[in-house]
């Protein structure tokens, strides 16, 4: 009866991954992509809208708002948002380009903050979206100040999949690069998760060298480059980077 019930919760969170995976599906759409008889989707569904975790518009099905008010509980209790939140926003504000505030949980990136310059591209990913370590600088500056231990379990577990032609996907030489990063103090990502984006980011330490999170800028190759990608946006973001570890420290 256990099992049943645990199975039955697993089936329940892997159907609204497939909802959120297809930005809506119909019960016809959903029992196709999950292999389930309709019968069963139908149940599942209807369970989910009644606990208004969905809606239904049409016959299509979507992510109910009600999952925000976990999502911001969740986000609230982690001190570092509200640390690096106000540096994250005038870093955007300074630079005009897209400044971001990333944790590592479950071995996978975290978006907590995103703060958008006047110049700043759009890119595909919001609040809550989810990214592999290995192919930002942000996750490099977590993965490059992780122990050992920790940092090989999370490769051992979410591999290095490619995300780009650019991505890191040799353990070996990612190993290499993270030492560079721990040597240098912050970490590049030249379009290996995004074709055309850089960035730049460095890592959010505790007084006990824990790492808390990393904060970043972001832009287009094209701006992202000589003097302003090498030196002066890593300059901004150590800086930035002091405010917020004092903070955190004292406040």
């Amino acid at each position: 009866m256990v099992e049943n019930k645990v199975k039955s919760v697993e089936k329940t969170f892997e159907i609204v991954r497939t909802i959120q995976e297809l930005d809506g599906a119909s019960l016809t759409t959903l029992s196709r992509e999950m292999g389930i008889p309709q019968s069963t989707a139908h149940n599942y569904l209807k369970s989910l809208e009644e606990a208004e975790y969905l809606t239904e518009d049409d016959g299509t099905y979507h992510i109910g708002i009600r999952f925000l008010e976990h999502g911001a509980y969740a986000r609230a209790r982690k001190r570092v948002y509200e640390t690096a939140k106000p540096e994250v926003d005038k870093l955007a504000e300074e630079t005009g380009e897209l400044a971001n505030l990333l944790i590592e949980e479950h071995g996978r990136g975290s978006y907590l903050r995103r703060a958008r310059g006047e110049d700043a591209v759009q890119v595909k990913a919001h609040v809550g979206t989810r990214v592999y370590l290995h192919s930002t600088a942000l996750g490099k500056a977590i993965l490059a100040n992780l122990p050992a231990e920790r940092c090989e379990e999370i490769l051992d577990r979410h591999g290095l999949p490619e995300q780009t032609a650019r991505t890191t996907t040799d353990r070996d030489k990612l190993y290499e690069e993270l030492e560079t990063i721990r040597e240098r103090g912050y970490a590049y990502d030249d379009e290996e998760r995004l074709e055309g984006l850089r960035c730049v980011a460095a890592p959010i330490q505790s007084n006990s060298d824990r790492v808390l999170g990393a904060i970043s800028i972001a832009g287009p190759t094209k701006r992202l480059r000589d003097d302003a990608f090498h030196e002066k946006l890593p300059t901004k973001l150590l800086e930035a980077v002091n405010v917020i570890e004092l903070n955190i420290t004292y406040s």
